[in-house]
């Protein structure tokens, strides 16, 4: 089951939350995380990409954990993605922790556990947790926990 929590700035009113979106998350810390997520999606070096996450982004990833090319964290709160040793983040991964609806605005922390390979073109929800040795197939829109030792694939997930 999804973890979310409101945001702790978002008060409902007439208007949708990224209508009013800077007011909520400030606009230098989100360009200057734009920024360095545009850099590293394009990066060969993954030692160094890991690291610029790691530093830059405080995002916390385990040993030998590997971003492929054009991998998306979430803009606005990447520091709450977590990684574990030795995983395997497929090529055009998004990992979203911020969820914006019409009248709501809530965050989630994305976990992502050991010796885990995510496919190509996976979309993760935030407030998802995904086991140690998980196989989760390209295209996968992960809208739920996944449990440890299992395969997930396909829109809505199946897991096995």
């Amino acid at each position: 089951m999804r973890k979310l929590k409101p945001h702790r700035g978002y008060q409902a009113t007439n208007m949708n939350p990224l209508w009013h979106i800077y007011r909520l998350v400030k606009f230098p810390k989100v360009l200057r995380q734009t920024i360095i997520i545009e850099i590293c999606r394009y990066m060969p070096n993954l030692k160094f990409k890991s690291h610029m996450y790691r530093q830059l982004l405080g995002m916390d990833i385990g040993n030998h954990s590997v971003f492929a090319f054009k991998v998306v964290p979430d803009l606005f709160y990447p520091e709450l993605i977590t990684v574990g040793n030795n995983s395997v983040i497929g090529y055009n991964t998004t990992i979203l922790t911020h969820e914006i609806l019409v009248d709501e605005f809530n965050i989630g922390k994305v976990t992502i556990g050991s010796h885990t390979l995510i496919g190509a073109n996976v979309t993760i929800l935030p407030g998802v947790t995904i086991g140690d040795h998980v196989k989760i197939g390209a295209g996968t829109v992960v809208s739920k926990d996944v449990p440890s030792n299992s395969v997930a694939f396909g829109n809505p997930i199946q897991i096995q």
